[in-house]
């Protein structure tokens, strides 16, 4: 499958039963919510999938299930993030056999590895695959950044084809774009800026409160491409609140709890994760329950012509 690289693209949760194991029925029903609102790919396995908890049986199960869900209609990305090349090469080779379209990749974990490290590293699982892989630039949380001189010698390969872009430097979508054009598709990785990335010429974007709400989400993707900011611009400024759950070291169980809201999510996560508690509880509650209380009406945003 060729991949876009536009449009909404959720990094789904994980979801576990009770005995910590694979909640795939609840997992199956978000998928099929995320597909009915119009996303235009999946991503498995990020920071939101707790990939760092899960073995890689699991991450194969996660791979097929979804395949299985979406039918082809939509392109199935799961996430890289392994300590060694080696482990990040199998990885790759593993998601192309389970049947994944795409991949998205982390620099290497824990070794803070420099750019010439870094480029190495990613070019190494490139030439190991034939699927299209998006490059996940996050030096806020993972401490590398891959730089524009960086991204230029990564592009000689085919296969890396896009930026998942969260410096939090919005001036960095117009870097790209000066420096690239559309050989390096840009979607935007922090739900806080996601409009604005958008706007400023931003392809897609990679969403977590999407999980939770994926109608608004999408909608507000195609408002603004179909150039009806107005309407864009109005659900943005009610989803705020909510996207900001997104911009937090519980990020996880935060939206989890919204998922529960919205009945398309159960609050289970995986140790050393825990439920949220006491004062916190209340205060992430209390901005879900505001948002769904004040939830805006949907113009019929999959008819747009744009």
């Amino acid at each position: 499958m060729v991949i876009d690289w536009k449009g909404v693209m959720p990094a789904v949760t994980t979801k576990f039963t009770n005995e910590d194991t694979l909640d795939l029925e609840m997992f199956t029903k978000n998928i099929k919510a995320q597909l009915d609102a119009g996303v235009h790919g999946i991503i498995l396995g990020g920071t939101l999938g707790e990939a760092s908890t899960l073995d890689n049986a699991e991450k194969s199960t996660l791979v097929k299930t979804t395949v299985n869900i979406v039918k082809s209609r939509i392109p199935v990305i799961i996430n890289i993030a392994e300590q060694s090349t080696k482990g990040a090469i199998e990885a790759a080779r593993k998601a192309e056999e389970d049947g994944a379209n795409g991949l998205m990749m982390l620099p290497p974990m824990r070794y803070k590895a420099g750019d010439r490290e870094t480029v190495t590293y990613f070019k190494e699982v490139a030439k190991s695959t034939d699927l299209p892989i998006m490059i996940y630039n996050n030096p806020v949380d993972y401490k590398i950044e891959v730089t524009l001189n960086m991204f230029d010698e990564l592009i000689e390969l085919d296969n890396i084809q896009a930026v998942k872009e969260s410096t939090r430097d919005i001036s960095n979508i117009t870097r790209l774009k000066n420096r690239f054009g559309d050989r390096l598709k840009i979607l935007s990785g922090v739900d806080t800026l996601a409009l604005e990335s958008l706007l400023m010429g931003a392809d897609g974007w990679v969403a977590g409160l999407v999980c939770a709400f994926p109608e608004e989400t999408v909608a507000i993707y195609e408002l603004q491409k179909a150039g009806k900011i107005k309407k864009a611009i109005a659900i943005y400024r009610w989803f705020l609140p909510l996207l900001e759950l997104d911009i937090n070291p519980k990020l996880v169980q935060n939206i989890k709890l919204a998922e529960v809201a919205t009945g398309i999510g159960t609050e289970n996560v995986r140790a050393p994760r825990l439920p949220l508690v006491d004062e916190e509880r209340k205060k992430v509650l209390e901005i879900i329950e505001n948002g769904i209380k004040t939830r805006p009406s949907l113009p019929n945003y999959k008819s747009l012509v744009y």
